[in-house]
């Protein structure tokens, strides 16, 4: 107990020996410290918590990152993309093409991408529908765990909504369900032809 108190006491009593204007200097110094963390992070310089992700092991048959996946990919991005792909055995290439056409893998600065909604109801950096009567729909109720806005839920609720229309039989198809626009099927392929290596695992 005695112990406890002590510890709980001496940061009061470091800044009693401080003395009141290194105090306000060091209280100001940590207001700044955590100010310029939250910018950071804002503005994308700071890795997203998806980062810490485990390195996914990927379905056979998938193939593995291409330079340019490697390039432009976060590399917790990437390994969520993997690990959802082989999870749920959907072309993970294609589920970092939605995130890249959609939010740029969550770096857009777009609203809806990193709290809140569109103007038509999505969500979070693969902008399923999360507003329910909203043009977007609220596919999340669905498909989603968690918040639609953390990439780690983000991306598997994808993977989940493209199975669920039919990826494994007719890519194409899921795609275009997923918005309804001929030209974003085609741009969504193209990227993830871009991303996808010719090697196998990596």
């Amino acid at each position: 107990m005695i112990i406890a108190f002590w510890l709980l006491s001496l940061p009061i009593r470091l800044l009693a020996a401080l003395g009141p204007r290194r105090s306000v200097i060091l209280a100001c110094l940590f207001v700044l410290a955590v100010t310029a963390y939250g910018v950071a992070q804002d503005l994308g310089l700071i890795e997203p918590p998806a980062q810490a992700a485990p390195a996914p092991k990927p379905a056979a048959g998938q193939p593995g990152p291409s330079r340019a996946a490697v390039a432009d990919i976060p590399a917790g991005y990437l390994r969520l993309y993997r690990q959802a792909g082989a999870r749920y055995h959907v072309p993970w290439s294609v589920l970092a093409a939605i995130g890249k056409v959609e939010s740029d893998h969550g770096r857009t600065r777009l609203p809806g991408v990193r709290s809140g909604s569109n103007w038509a109801g999505a969500c979070g950096p693969m902008q399923l529908g999360c507003v329910p009567h909203s043009k977007a729909g609220n596919a999340w109720a669905r498909y989603g765990h968690g918040r639609p806005h953390d990439p780690a839920a983000a991306i598997p609720a994808a993977a989940r909504y493209l199975v669920d229309h039919g990826a494994r039989r007719n890519l194409d198809r899921a795609l275009f369900a997923y918005n309804p626009s001929w030209s974003y099927v085609a741009r969504v392929k193209a990227v993830a032809r871009r991303y996808a290596g010719g090697g196998g695992r990596r």
